[in-house]
């Protein structure tokens, strides 16, 4: 009996490895919202409901170990409420990773998602099941955690996100038949799921995915070791981006780079020569050129 209790316990532990996520999961309503005790409460079991999704489902087939789950928080902002159970709200998705030699981590990922209408009731389960439509809630949760997945893996090997972005493409193809908003290429003017991973899964992209890679490994991983090596290759990881926005400007996926690294590129440059401030507040200006103004702080 104790080998069949020890093979049990190993089985949960081997399970337990194989998650992907270390979730932070807030609900919070907007003060202006009339809400009720009852509400209150729904939006509490909401908060576990969408923490347990996140944490106890097996993502992918690689294997985690608990230091190499992926760090990440999702706020659900309720905005409106519709009717019994039926809510529109915004999701805050950021997620971070270590960088090597170091207790410093970086943003991989900080997006706003405005587009979220979902239904919940008491005592709902949120499950997952893969290649199967289950609500929209379900699909945009996926779908950001496939995607931050695919991120992570980028960081890490040059387009080692691929398998992860398969499966966030494949839940937007399933959600599009949900009636669900954000899934298609119409709505949201390009800043939405759709285009997210579509651009990513793009050949147009590539140097996107490439210059992503080589900021983690090659700039920020060798930030505690040699910042001036750092530095130079994080401009140069930020320049060949530079090669989408000629033929896609303004597009979610650039902005949102830039947006996501913006205060941790003003750090590490602080302490750069003057030239390379130039180069890089010029380079992010034609990133990102609605925030030129935040970028010119690099220079004072």
């Amino acid at each position: 009996m104790k080998y069949i209790i020890l093979f049990f316990l190993l089985g949960i532990a081997s399970v337990a490895l194989s998650q992907e996520l270390n979730c932070q999961v807030n609900v919070v309503a907007n003060p202006a919202l009339d809400v009720t005790t009852t509400e209150k409460e729904i939006f509490e079991e909401l908060e576990q409901k969408v923490f347990d999704l996140m944490n106890n489902t097996t993502w992918t087939k690689d294997n985690f170990e608990v230091e190499e789950r992926i760090n990440c928080v999702f706020q659900i902002s309720i905005t409106k409420i519709i009717g019994t159970g039926a809510y529109e709200a915004s999701l805050q998705v950021q997620a971070t990773r270590p960088v090597y030699n170091s207790t410093y981590n970086t943003t991989l990922f900080n997006f706003l998602d405005e587009d979220l209408s979902f239904s919940f009731q008491r005592n709902a389960q949120l499950l997952f099941t893969e290649n199967q439509f289950s609500s929209n809630l379900v699909s945009v949760l996926s779908f950001y955690a496939y995607y931050i997945i695919g991120l992570d893996a980028d960081s890490f090997l040059l387009n080692g996100g691929d398998p992860h972005f398969d499966k966030a493409q494949n839940v937007v193809s399933l959600a599009q038949s949900g009636g669900g908003s954000g899934w298609r290429a119409n709505e949201k003017g390009r800043k939405n799921r759709y285009w997210l991973i579509e651009n990513t899964l793009q050949e147009l992209f590539s140097p996107f995915r490439e210059g992503y890679y080589d900021y983690h490994r090659k700039g920020v991983d060798n930030l505690y070791e040699d910042q001036a090596l750092a530095r130079t290759e994080i401009l140069k990881a930020t320049k060949k981006l530079l090669k989408v926005t000629s033929s896609r400007p303004g597009s979610v996926n650039i902005l949102n780079f830039a947006y996501s690294k913006r205060e941790e590129i003003k750090k590490i440059f602080k302490d750069g020569d003057r030239k390379q401030k130039v180069e890089i507040v010029n380079t992010l200006k034609r990133l990102d050129p609605a925030n030129s103004s935040k970028y010119q702080e690099i220079l004072e």
